[in-house]
């Protein structure tokens, strides 16, 4: 598996700061925030393009995945009147030409909260909509789509293998391909490693992390309850060999050197006990 430093624990130092770890730490490559201060989408123009280009050629470290934030704020696509909906889906839009800009070839979505009030089929409705609309600027640019279920702390719309599994038979396109985050199965009592199973080619990204079980909290591999051994040697098993981000997040922003360190070395560990 080829590892992923994920940038946004660093949103509180320089983001050159995340290319001189990944390099130093031995990551192969960066899956980028796109939140201020570092790569917000709208301000992301030639100039800043340029710099964080020149980072990722300077440490030999490529931005192959971009993550614009949308969960929360600015724009999450799941609430809101249909304004509020289009205004996310142009915003996304938008991300899915900066990743290509970028030099990423995929881009990740998050399916975020929706409202209580609205029925699961209006829910499911809006999803669908908001991806039909997004998938001619992935064809146009280039960019695959990487959809992430998220945990029921996270989402009521789609938290399970099955909710996304249905997305992808019905949006049916090589530019859409879903991920496993592996909280969001661990914390539903699901095996993650049915996701390769299940999803075969159509699963493109792994976010590779730890978890106490109870909470949406991403804790540094091997410090947490998920048999990270088991399901690696079952992914692997099933034919996954693809791309793996050690998704830290901000749970060790304060420390997030000594976190990215400890999670890859305990990560290759892993690994080369199950070779």
């Amino acid at each position: 598996m080829r590892l992923g430093l994920f940038t946004a624990g660093y949103q509180y130092r320089q983001l050159e700061d995340a290319f001189r770890d990944a390099r130093n730490f031995g990551y192969d490559y960066i899956e980028l925030w796109g939140g201020y201060p570092h790569a917000f989408a709208p301000e992301l123009d030639r100039e800043r393009i340029r710099a964080i280009r020149g980072l990722a050629g300077q440490y030999g470290i490529p931005v192959e995945i971009f993550t614009p934030e949308h969960n929360a704020y600015p724009f999450n696509y799941m609430l809101g009147d249909e304004k509020c909906r289009r205004d996310a889906s142009a915003y996304l839009q938008l991300a899915i030409s900066k990743a290509r800009e970028l030099g990423a070839g995929k881009m990740l979505l998050s399916v975020g909260h929706g409202e209580s009030f609205r029925s699961p089929r209006e829910k499911r409705q809006r999803l669908l909509r908001t991806l039909e609309e997004l998938l001619p600027a992935a064809e146009r640019e280039n960019v695959v789509l990487l959809l992430e279920p998220l945990t029921r702390w996270e989402s009521d719309t789609c938290t399970t293998l099955d909710e996304l599994q249905s997305v992808l038979e019905e949006v049916d396109s090589p530019f859409l391909q879903g991920i496993c985050d592996l909280v969001v199965p661990f914390t539903g009592g699901e095996d993650p490693a049915d996701y390769p199973r299940r999803l075969g080619s159509r699963l493109g990204h792994l976010h590779l992390v730890d978890s106490d079980g109870v909470s949406e909290t991403h804790l540094v591999p091997g410090e947490g309850k998920i048999p990270l051994k088991k399901i690696l040697r079952d992914f692997l098993a099933a034919g996954y060999d693809g791309t793996a981000t050690i998704e830290l997040v901000t749970n060790y922003i304060d420390c997030q050197s000594q976190a990215s360190k400890k999670a890859i070395e305990n990560v290759k560990e892993i690994l080369e006990c199950i070779k």
